[in-house]
C-alpha cells in the first residue's frame, strides 16, 4: 500500500501537482481507467483534495483539457507543426485531447470541454487559415483535417498498421502533409 505523504502545501501548488499527475495518467491510461487514488498517489497528495479543488475526477479531467488549451497553438499545417504533433503522440502516447478527438464522453461537461479544447488548439487556427484563403466549408475542412490527423497518430501507435508504424517520421509527416494539404485546395 502506497502512503500519501502529508506535508504542508499551498493550494496553488497542490492543484498544479494534481493537474500534472492527472494529465500524465489520463495520457497513459485514459480517463476511464484512471482512478482518483492513482492521481493522488502520483502527485503525493491526498486524493480527497481532487473533490475539494475540482469537484471530482470529471472536473479534474475538464481542467486538464482547459489548461492544455490555454497556450496559443499554431495550425497543424504550419511548417514543423505536424511533425511535432505526431512526435508527441509517439513519445508520450495519446493525450487527453487526442483521446477526446476520437471518443465521445458520457458526461456532457467532459464532452463540451473536449470540444472546446480541440477547437482552440487544433480546429480554430486551421479554419482561420482556410477562411483567409477563401475556401468554402472552412470549418468542415478543418475538422476533417484534425480527424484525419488523429487517425494517423493513433494508427501509428496502435500497431495495427504495420507499414504506418514502421515508417520513418519524415515519410509519415511528408505524406500526411500532402493528404491534409489537399484540404487547402479550392
Amino acid at each position: 500500500m502506497t502512503r500519501v505523504h502529508t506535508r504542508r502545501r499551498d493550494s496553488a501548488r497542490s492543484k498544479r501537482e494534481l493537474l500534472d499527475a492527472a494529465a500524465a495518467l489520463f495520457t497513459e491510461q485514459g480517463f476511464d481507467r484512471t482512478t482518483v487514488r492513482e492521481i493522488g498517489e502520483r502527485a503525493g497528495i491526498d486524493p480527497a483534495l481532487i473533490a475539494r479543488y475540482f469537484g471530482g475526477k470529471v472536473g479534474l479531467y475538464v481542467e486538464t483539457l482547459r489548461s492544455s488549451a490555454e497556450a496559443g497553438v499554431p495550425d497543424i499545417l504550419q511548417p514543423g507543426r505536424l511533425g511535432e504533433v505526431l512526435d508527441k503522440v509517439r513519445g508520450a502516447g495519446t493525450s487527453p485531447i487526442m483521446q477526446a478527438a476520437v471518443r465521445s464522453h458520457d458526461d456532457p461537461a467532459v464532452q463540451n470541454a473536449a470540444r472546446a479544447t480541440i477547437a482552440t488548439r487544433l480546429t480554430d487556427p486551421l479554419a482561420a487559415r482556410m477562411e483567409q484563403a477563401g475556401l468554402p466549408h472552412a470549418r468542415l475542412r478543418a475538422e476533417l483535417a484534425v480527424a484525419a490527423l488523429a487517425g494517423v497518430a493513433l494508427g501509428r501507435t496502435s500497431g495495427v498498421f504495420a507499414d504506418l508504424s514502421a515508417a520513418s517520421d519524415a515519410d509519415v509527416v511528408e505524406l500526411t502533409t500532402k493528404v491534409l494539404g489537399a484540404l487547402l485546395d479550392h
